[in-house]
């Protein structure tokens, strides 16, 4: 009876499928009566696809590794005003720039230091730290270090948030671990801030170092020059005038120098639009001005620029060598003021970082999300066997139907580049 039962449904399903063909050759259209009548008829091909499919996913929710997440915020260190931005914010009010003062108090322009910290964390030394403090090479089955660093930067995301904390979430097979590594971050990070200049005090503090250095090696350069002059020429007397027309150059051009140095520290950390760089380079202007203005006020150069016609030529050479020299000290003690205005501010802004959110060991699992996967594995089963029950319908129509037969065979031809037969 079971036999016989089949082959009645069998024989009812061809009939259906011709009288569909008569459908199509009447130009009726298939409506969704018609497809849900022929996914009915192969509701048990459907059943098993679905099946299928929510076994594979439960097979794979025992198979895949469980992790957890472990996360740790901290705040890093808040950028402060410097000295010297608070020395132009003052100037500003005095000379009566209130509108820019409140500028440069409200923001002066300065790249988020949460971009610096994050950047930090994810470098390479603080990886390969934590890679070797918890043999992680081993642990992710890496050939290498360059492997065992993609594999970490994947169980690894730090992101700056908008409450200006840096959260650092680490995935991990292990719980206990997975918060060790977590906050060991944390501690990475401190030892890496130790040997690098992250703020902007120490910025400033380093590249004044280095420009001091040159000053200084120019400043004996000078002396130098200046006492091997002296022992060939002899000690040349110059009248008040000469002597103050060199000093004020000297000192002028020192101060040009000096605010150009400033202005490369200050973009070392900062952008274009900060308002203490906007004032410096009109400063820098204006002292640029003044050096040319002296140099026109004498029609005859004389000396180098300095405008001394009523020097005798025996002790040109004198005057350039005390010049330079005069030049160069002004410089170096320009520097030096500069330097130590930044270790100050050093020393209000040392690196200090704050642990907000320590992590502590997860009490739930991050992956495989099992319900989640078994739902959308047997959903996606169910499609695929309606899918494949439309196809398998579609194909039997294909068979009484010649000119899409002909049609079907075209489009094999194409793809394969053979011609088709024609009747």
């Amino acid at each position: 009876m079971t036999g016989h039962s089949n082959t009645i449904e069998q024989t009812q399903a061809t009939m259906d499928d011709l009288s569909s063909l008569q459908m199509f050759g009447n130009d009726h259209e298939v409506t969704l009566v018609d497809v849900l009548t022929q996914l009915a008829y192969r509701k048990w091909l459907i059943a098993k696809v679905t099946g299928a499919a929510a076994l594979i996913s439960l097979v794979l929710c025992f198979v895949l590794p469980v992790r957890y997440t472990a996360t740790t915020r901290i705040m890093p260190p808040q950028q402060t005003q410097s000295t010297a931005a608070m020395l132009m914010m003052s100037q500003l009010a005095n000379a009566g720039g209130g509108s820019m003062a409140a500028l440069a108090a409200g923001g002066l322009g300065l790249k988020n230091p949460n971009d610096i910290y994050v950047g930090l964390l994810t470098s390479r030394p603080i990886a390969d730290a934590i890679i070797q403090k918890f043999n992680l090479a081993q642990e992710y089955h890496a050939s290498d270090m360059t492997q065992a660093r993609k594999k970490l930067a994947e169980f690894t995301d730090v992101t700056s948030e908008k409450n200006g904390f840096i959260a650092i979430s680490v995935k991990d097979t292990d719980k206990k671990r997975v918060a060790e590594m977590a906050n060991t971050y944390t501690d990475e990070l401190r030892l890496l801030t130790k040997s690098l200049a992250v703020t902007e005090a120490a910025q400033r503090r380093l590249f004044y170092e280095d420009q001091l250095k040159q000053a200084k090696e120019a400043l004996v350069g000078a002396a130098l020059t200046f006492q091997h002059v002296q022992q060939q020429k002899g000690l040349v007397q110059l009248d008040a005038q000469a002597k103050v027309m060199i000093e004020s150059r000297a000192a002028l051009q020192a101060k040009a120098a000096a605010k150009q140095v400033e202005i490369q520290a200050m973009r070392s950390y900062s952008t274009e639009q900060n308002p203490e760089i906007q004032l410096a380079e009109k400063e820098l202007a204006s002292l640029e001005g003044q050096v040319s203005s002296m140099e026109r006020q004498n029609r005859t150069p004389g000396i180098g620029g300095l405008g001394l016609e009523s020097v005798p030529s025996a002790g040109l050479e004198y005057l350039r060598a005390e010049h330079e020299l005069q030049y160069q000290q002004a410089l170096y003690d320009m520097l030096m003021k500069q330097y130590d205005a930044a270790r100050l501010d050093e020393s209000k802004d040392a690196v200090i970082i704050q642990v907000v959110e320590p992590a502590i060991e997860p009490d739930r699992k991050t992956s495989p999300k099992r319900t989640m996967l078994v739902t959308l594995s047997t959903i996606v089963g169910l499609l695929a066997g309606c899918i494949l029950a439309l196809i398998l319908w579609w194909r039997e129509l294909m068979q009484f139907d010649p000119v899409a037969t002909t049609q079907l065979a075209e489009l094999r031809s194409a793809i394969t580049g053979r011609k088709a037969a024609r009747a």
